[in-house]
């Protein structure tokens, strides 16, 4: 999907549910880790997802796994910008997965147009100035703490209405800054500081989170809350969960769907929405 075509899904009615390929630029992310961090090697797998019909690719040069360390901006700059430049040219829209603002406007001065947050501003707040002035998409998700400490112990008293009220706050900051509010997408962060049960609460209680003005995405993909029910350590061997809980998503209404397999997961969109008479 092109950005222009990006933009024009974002304002109109349909309920077609787009799939955001993730492309990691990193050594260390949990699933991925060192698979792209050459970026000729990045930029065929940006190829093959395209072709295996992902909408929007998201690039990332930093993991945002539990535990992670944290990379800085030049560093995520030199990893991510020629792999952007370099697929910007193929005509989709990408996303930039940054917390850092340096990032973001590198990221799309190089071609990105979606920044993906996953602080939601709330760790560089220099990003919403950033999303406002370049007129860009923003994806705003719910994480507790920080990639460093976020499953230690987290704790909610009611996690759907606690992560629904933050994200719109959040988005209301960006909106009072000027961002469209179509521009502005929720992420209720699945696997971002929650437990099992937390992540299945808000997976049931998707429709839920539907409820806001704004566009919805999720990502499941081969998280380790799936692992866990299955009892399956290997990320890579965690397919038949992913395809359940992007199919459900889907279901509960869903806008996009983050997901690491993007050949099979296209096809669980598409057959999940055709059962649902949606735009398959």
């Amino acid at each position: 999907m092109s950005p222009q075509a990006f933009n024009d899904w974002l304002v109109s009615a349909q309920h077609q549910c787009l799939v955001m390929g993730v492309l990691n630029v990193t050594p260390d992310s949990f699933s991925d880790g060192g698979d792209f961090i050459d970026a000729r090697i990045a930029i065929e797998r940006a190829r093959q997802m395209i072709d295996e019909g992902a909408d929007i690719i998201d690039v990332g040069g930093e993991s945002t796994r539990p535990g992670a360390q944290r990379v800085p901006a030049d560093e995520q700059i030199r990893r991510v910008a020629p792999v952007i430049r370099a697929v910007s040219d193929l005509g989709v829209t990408i996303s930039i997965d940054t917390t850092l603002a340096p990032v973001a406007c590198a990221a799309l001065d190089a071609g990105a147009s979606i920044v993906n947050d996953v602080s939601a501003a709330t760790e560089d707040a220099r990003m919403v100035g950033v999303v406002a002035e370049r007129n860009a998409s923003v994806v705003l998700m719910h994480m507790q703490c920080s990639p460093g400490t976020m499953q230690r112990a987290p704790q909610y008293e009611n996690v759907v209405d606690e992560v629904r009220t933050y994200l719109l706050s959040r988005a209301e900051a960006f909106a009072s800054a000027g961002v469209a509010r179509e521009k502005i997408l929720l992420d209720p962060g699945i696997g971002f500081g929650k437990t099992v049960e937390h992540n299945l609460e808000l997976l049931r209680h998707l429709s839920e989170m539907k409820q806001t003005p704004h566009r919805l995405l999720v990502g499941t993909s081969r998280k380790s809350f799936i692992g866990t029910i299955l009892n399956q350590p290997d990320p890579s061997a965690r397919l038949m969960g992913t395809a359940a809980t992007v199919a459900w998503s889907v279901m509960q209404g869903a806008n996009i769907v983050r997901v690491h397999d993007v050949a099979q997961m296209r096809d669980v969109v598409r057959m999940t929405q055709a059962l649902l008479n949606a735009d398959a």
